[in-house]
């Protein structure tokens, strides 16, 4: 590699962990707004209809499911993507499209 591709590829590490930094900030500020989120639904339930079934369950279970992806987006395995993935992923599509 050249001094120019080192460059380069600091470059991309560098936007891939700001963009796993933010990630991870925006999931716990998702935790928040799920906490109050579950708790307004389930006092409008508890004020409306104790007895009822317990319908807060879909919003608190699918924001859960929300903050489970987000979870992998911030924490998963977050491979970098380097001018060679890029150069062997452009080879791969001119073989398929024959160009």
């Amino acid at each position: 590699m050249t001094t120019n591709s080192n460059a380069t590829e600091s470059e991309r590490v560098r936007k891939q962990a700001y963009r796993r930094l933010k990630a991870q900030r925006e999931f716990f500020r998702f935790l928040l707004v799920w906490a109050a989120v579950s708790a307004i639904v389930v006092g409008v339930w508890a004020f409306l209809t104790p007895n009822a079934f317990f319908w807060p369950i879909f919003a608190i279970g699918g924001m859960g499911i929300a903050a489970m992806f987000m979870a992998i987006d911030a924490w998963g395995p977050g491979k970098v993507i380097t001018e060679a993935d890029i150069d062997a992923e452009v080879q791969r599509m001119s073989r398929r499209h024959g160009a």
